[in-house]
């Protein structure tokens, strides 16, 4: 049965629930239009193709985390605002596996200059510069925290962590080590 008021919108937010459910390489057009319950042509008119949608899948997922990243840091500074940056990261990785996957992607220099992503960008500088790190510094800092957080998301989301228990003091010692790290960032000149 087709689905009443289909649009870029929901096309991208079923391309969303898909990747959640069954990964995020399981997202095609004709995947969604099964989902949506609609023939595969009918999305053409609402995603140019398979890349616009997983374009869109990101896009979305880096609204959601900003808003989750804007409400954890507020009025925080240092370590708090770190720890609000890392947990919103960690829980919208479990609730949203596929949306979060979609983050871990490269993005079009067009995407690349979202509004989603600039402000995303905008909140994780404004964690480093809590930390005092040099203007010339913080796309180094950005990248270290990134790569750090995400290693960590990938690896203890696939179940690579054993036992389970202890992931949980591995996630403080890497919030523990990365805030050292960024404490001690060396300044550029």
């Amino acid at each position: 049965m087709p689905r009443a008021n289909l649009g870029p919108t929901t096309v991208v937010e079923a391309a969303a629930v898909l990747a959640d459910r069954d990964g995020y390489d399981a997202v095609t057009v004709s995947a969604v239009a099964r989902e949506l319950g609609v023939k595969p042509a009918s999305l053409y008119a609402h995603v140019r193709d398979r890349a616009a949608l997983l374009a869109g899948v990101h896009r979305m997922a880096t609204g959601e985390l900003g808003h989750r990243v804007a409400d954890a840091v507020a009025g925080r500074s240092e370590r708090a605002a770190l720890t609000g940056l890392a947990d919103a990261h960690r829980s919208y990785a479990r609730e949203r596996p596929g949306a979060w996957a979609a983050l871990n992607r490269p993005v079009t220099p067009v995407d690349a200059g979202s509004a989603e992503i600039v402000r995303l960008a905008g909140l994780t500088v404004a964690v480093l510069r809590g930390y005092g790190i040099d203007e010339a510094e913080l796309a180094h800092a950005m990248r270290f925290v990134a790569a750090t957080l995400s290693g960590f998301l990938g690896l203890s989301g696939s179940g690579a962590f054993d036992p389970p228990d202890l992931v949980e003091t591995s996630w403080v010692r890497t919030l523990d080590a990365l805030d050292r790290a960024l404490r001690a960032w060396p300044s550029s000149s």
